[in-house]
């Protein structure tokens, strides 16, 4: 087994993987990771299965010392990060020595990024899952977001025979992030609760994101949705980029973290294609909503799976010449 000790955990980090499906009729969420085009990316470029347990990173680089040789990536938001006081890449896999120490600085453009680690973290699987859900307080590490002084332990490549390759996200496929973000959603499934003139602000005017915001949902503030009578509804299931419309007309969209169930209407849904920009949304961000046509959607999901089909393409190996 090979570890790694955390020295500055940044703002937020934690272990997840793609989440922990089939327990929210139990009132289980699902959790993983926000970001499931970087989570995946990263795993893909140290060689690990896409579900592997890695580090979601919030808002500030986490720093650590790697305690055994290895293979590491960063993927996400950009973020200057350095190996041994050397400038280090994102969206590439580096080897890593025994003692190495990685530092990170602050994101800018986006809100996550994810740090995989070749044999993935190796921590208790719960329910099928490897993710941490804070308000259950398991999963994960101990079941809570990671500390100075934290040892985690990671899987074993070290008697691999043949050492995983090197590889790099060509720049033309790494996302890009900003401070203006268009997402596409698809109408309801409880849009009826909205007047006309309230579904027009929505699909019309900016809103800002609130630094009240976390894994759970991201709220947002600006021009208050008219409802045609009361936002209550009787509760029932919410998915990953539902978007809801409290008594107060303010949206909030919901994330990886969210509950099982809400009572709040929900006008509208995030299409799958763009939840990676919703998830780098930092605070102050400007969000739009467009919306869409079922077949629409659709069709983004075919080219949205097409990039992780193509990824041996999108990631070649490097040259392994220099190192």
């Amino acid at each position: 087994m090979g570890q790694i000790v955390i020295t500055d955990p940044g703002m937020k980090a934690f272990v997840e993987d793609l989440g922990r499906y089939g327990y929210q009729r139990y009132g289980v969420s699902v959790s993983g990771a926000v970001d499931e085009l970087a989570a995946r990316t990263a795993n893909f470029l140290v060689g690990n299965q896409a579900a592997e347990a890695l580090i979601e990173i919030t808002l500030k680089g986490l720093s650590l010392e790697f305690k055994t040789d290895t293979l590491f990536a960063i993927t996400g938001s950009p973020c200057e990060y350095t190996l041994n006081g050397e400038p280090l890449p994102l969206w590439a896999s580096r080897y890593a020595a025994a003692g190495d120490l990685l530092a990170g600085g602050f994101m800018t453009g986006g809100l996550r990024n994810y740090l995989a680690i070749a044999g993935g973290i190796d921590v208790p699987l719960i329910m099928g899952s490897r993710s941490t859900n804070l308000r259950g307080k398991f999963g994960g590490y101990k079941g809570r977001e990671l500390k100075k002084g934290d040892i985690l332990e990671t899987g074993n490549t070290a008697a691999e025979k043949t050492p995983r390759p090197r590889r790099a996200l060509k720049a033309c496929c790494i996302p890009r992030y900003g401070t203006d973000i268009d997402l596409r959603v698809i109408s309801g499934p409880q849009d009826e609760a909205l007047t006309e003139a309230g579904m027009r602000t929505f699909l019309s005017s900016p809103y800002k994101v609130s630094f009240d915001s976390d894994r759970m949902g991201i709220r947002l503030a600006g021009e208050k949705i008219e409802h045609v009578k009361a936002a209550d509804i009787i509760s029932d299931g919410i998915a990953f980029g539902s978007v809801q419309a409290p008594g107060d007309g303010q949206p909030i969209i919901m994330l990886a973290e969210r509950q099982t169930t809400g009572g709040y209407c929900k006008i509208a849904t995030v299409i799958t294609a763009d939840r990676s920009r919703l998830a780098q949304a930092r605070p102050k961000c400007l969000i739009c909503f467009h919306k869409v046509s079922m077949e629409e959607a659709l069709e983004a999901l075919k080219e949205y799976r097409s990039f992780f089909d193509k990824l041996d393409e999108y990631c070649p190996v490097e040259n392994q010449a220099n190192l």
